[in-house]
């Protein structure tokens, strides 16, 4: 019997064997029984990355992912636990060291802020005491504006300056309080440096929201005679043009914000605690000293219960999107508005809120929403339609919330009145039309099938662009009697005492795929 021959029966009992053993499913890590199975999964795109973690019905989130030797500003996306990211960051050092957190457009973050300047331009600056002069400036207009007490032991800071360079990243954790988005961050950002700015024009922020969610008017304090001497904050980059020592670059949507640990490809200087830090982070369930630093570093980490939203008005000027228009009641206006907000990222999630709400003549609106991308929640907070399931009636003055899980593809309504505070409904299913799985099922559906319909005519490069192949397709794997004139090509020459390399294979079908 040929060589060949012996594979081809070697392959055959193989086969034979798995066929009377099949394979059982694969199993699935836990880092500890009670914690959910494992999800660690890479997207070459972003916006995969993230339609796959909508999608996931177990708590997970984006990361970027840079690697060294690749092209630069390459970077592939995971998406897996806060937990199984700890567990492996902190232990592979060498395949994790450039890692970012994805802040996904519209969620509920904390403050956070980027600050760095060239050193040799700035011969005169003082980092440290610019970085407490800046703690200092936030606390006091988060009191001014939003009535929030904070200190500098609030705010974690992160140090990863060179020689050249002096970089810090803040991260303030506040108690039960974070921002509507990083847009509004940044437009929180840009109010109080108007003066820097040079900015004369826009709205103040003089709005946040109770812990329910709703407005609520802040009283502002009347501001000191002697503020903060902001001069600091100008500083000139490395070609001597005047800059400013806070980088307002950093709250774009799904913005890639470097993490604790993490260094940047072609760099060594990694994020660590600087050490004028004041901040400590809270241990909870045993968790190590450093991992609660992680978590507290994340800008993302933000649970719905309990929480105070706040906003500000984001202006034109900010180049930012506009959050506050003018209210049209009763209607979905044209523009992708809701009663004076922007819809959400899931606009059919929207407007089935909306018929859940209007209903036996009353015309409820969606007032505002929240996202929080830790528990996959959209917080919608209502107008005109208080019906509450806990009293089994409509509450005279205070409104009621609709909560949509999108992780258990269903809703529930609590409520902002006092007595209702710890009250929830039932859960409802949401229709199977608008649940992210369902849309994703239909799309690897979609896919499937434009994969088993492919044109004939298409070459075999344009074919093995899209999903996957079809195993039977001929057009795909060429012609039979061509296998087997290779087949005994192959057989002859290895009958000949030669062999090919898996290397020289793989270069004919590269060179034959070019062609």
């Amino acid at each position: 019997m040929s060589k060949w021959g012996q594979r081809l029966k070697k392959v055959e009992q193989l086969a034979e064997a798995f066929q009377n053993n099949p394979v059982v499913t694969r199993y699935k890590p836990r880092l500890l029984p009670c914690q959910p199975s494992s999800v660690w999964k890479l997207f070459p795109r972003q916006s995969l990355a993230i339609s796959f973690a909508q999608s996931c019905k177990e708590p997970v989130h984006v990361f970027a992912l840079e690697k060294e030797k690749a092209l630069q500003g390459q970077r592939i996306f995971l998406v897996t636990s806060y937990s199984e990211l700890w567990h492996y960051y902190r232990t592979n050092t060498q395949s994790l060291m450039h890692c970012y957190e994805v802040i996904p457009e519209g969620a509920v973050c904390k403050l956070y802020f980027d600050l760095e300047f060239h050193k040799p331009s700035n011969r005169e600056a003082d980092g440290k005491k610019m970085v407490s002069l800046w703690i200092q400036y936030v606390c006091k207009k988060l009191k001014d504006i939003y009535g929030i007490d904070c200190s500098a032991k609030n705010v974690l800071s992160l140090d990863s300056s060179t020689d050249d360079k002096f970089s810090r990243h803040l991260i303030f954790n506040l108690h039960n309080a974070a921002f509507k988005d990083n847009a509004h961050v940044g437009a929180f950002i840009h109010n109080i440096l108007q003066t820097v700015l040079g900015a004369t024009s826009g709205r103040s922020c003089l709005e946040g929201h109770n812990e329910a969610g709703t407005h609520a008017p802040v009283t502002t304090q009347s501001p000191e005679k002697h503020e903060i001497d902001l001069s600091f904050l100008r500083v000139n980059d490395k070609n001597g043009r005047h800059c400013l020592f806070v980088d307002l670059g950093v709250y774009t949507k799904n913005r890639n914000f470097r993490l604790f640990k993490s260094s940047k490809v072609g760099k060594n200087a990694a994020f660590t605690l600087a050490d004028d830090n004041k901040f400590i982070a809270n241990s909870k369930n045993s968790v190590p000293a450093e991992e609660s630093v992680f978590l507290a570093s994340l800008v993302c980490n933000v649970s719905f219960t309990g929480q105070r939203i706040l906003t500000c008005p984001v202006t034109e000027a900010n180049d930012l999107r506009t959050t506050r228009v003018q209210s049209q009641q009763g209607s979905l206006p044209d523009q992708g508005l809701l009663s004076g907000c922007l819809t959400s990222p899931h606009q059919e999630v929207d407007n089935f809120v909306l018929t859940v709400v209007r209903k036996d003549g009353i015309q409820g609106s969606i007032r505002r929403w929240n996202y929080f991308a830790t528990d996959q929640l959209l917080v919608y907070d209502i107008a005109k339609y208080r019906w509450c399931g806990n009293v089994n009636r409509f509450h005279k003055s205070n409104n009621i919330m609709i909560v949509v899980d999108l992780k258990e593809d269903v809703w529930y309504q609590k409520c902002h009145d006092p007595e209702c505070r710890n009250y929830r409904s039932s859960s409802y299913p949401l229709p199977q039309e608008i649940c992210i799985s369902y849309v994703m099922m239909l799309d690897e559906e979609n896919q499937t099938y434009m994969m088993n319909n492919i044109d004939p005519s298409q070459p075999p490069k344009q074919v093995s662009q899209g999903m996957d192949w079809d195993p039977e397709a001929a057009d795909v794997w060429g012609r039979a009697d061509d296998d087997q004139k290779f087949s005994d090509c192959l057989d002859d020459f290895e009958l000949n005492g030669s062999e090919i390399s898996d290397e020289l294979l793989l270069s004919c079908m590269e060179d034959f795929d070019s062609q």
